[in-house]
């Protein structure tokens, strides 16, 4: 196996929710995972694209994230891929999360997942609102005007007219 283990730093992003979400807050929150998990990730055999946060009675759940089972690993230490993992978080933070999530239309998903300085595991969780058609068009046209006008200040700079 050819990847690199992950100590410090970010392992998965996912650029997808700043597209299609409008986020209002961000919460760093711990994920309860098993050891033949944290091993997977950090290894980077993870994905958290389709990832959001559900809430079961008096916890939230981090669902839809795919862990994958490394290939090199004991078969009889076999987990669920697409398991829900239990976010921890203080209870305050809970109820916070909570409340914001019962606004209509609010939605939390995972934008990072890293390994804080302290080597612990940490997720990233953005609250935000689901954007419409025009809203991603705008976003787009952003993206394109922005990357034009840094080529042409780029071409300025380097003293080719």
């Amino acid at each position: 196996m050819s990847r690199q283990i992950i100590k410090v730093g970010q392992v998965s992003e996912n650029r997808k929710a700043r597209f299609s979400y409008s986020i209002e807050d961000t919460i760093e929150a711990g994920i309860s995972l098993t050891g033949a998990e944290l091993k997977s990730i950090r290894y980077g055999m993870v994905n958290i694209i389709d990832g959001f946060v559900q809430k079961r009675d008096d916890n939230l759940f981090l669902t839809g994230i795919v862990i994958q089972p490394l290939p090199t690993a004991n078969k009889a230490i076999y987990f669920d891929e697409r398991r829900a993992r239990q976010l921890l978080m203080h209870r305050s933070q809970i109820n916070k999360m909570i409340g914001k999530l019962q606004e209509k239309g609010a939605t939390a998903v995972p934008l990072k997942l890293y390994f804080n300085n302290r080597g612990k595991l940490k997720v990233l969780l953005g609250i935000g609102y689901g954007k419409n058609l025009v809203d991603k068009r705008e976003t787009i046209k952003r993206r394109e005007w922005d990357k034009n006008k840094s080529r042409v200040l780029k071409g300025n700079n380097s003293g080719s007219y």
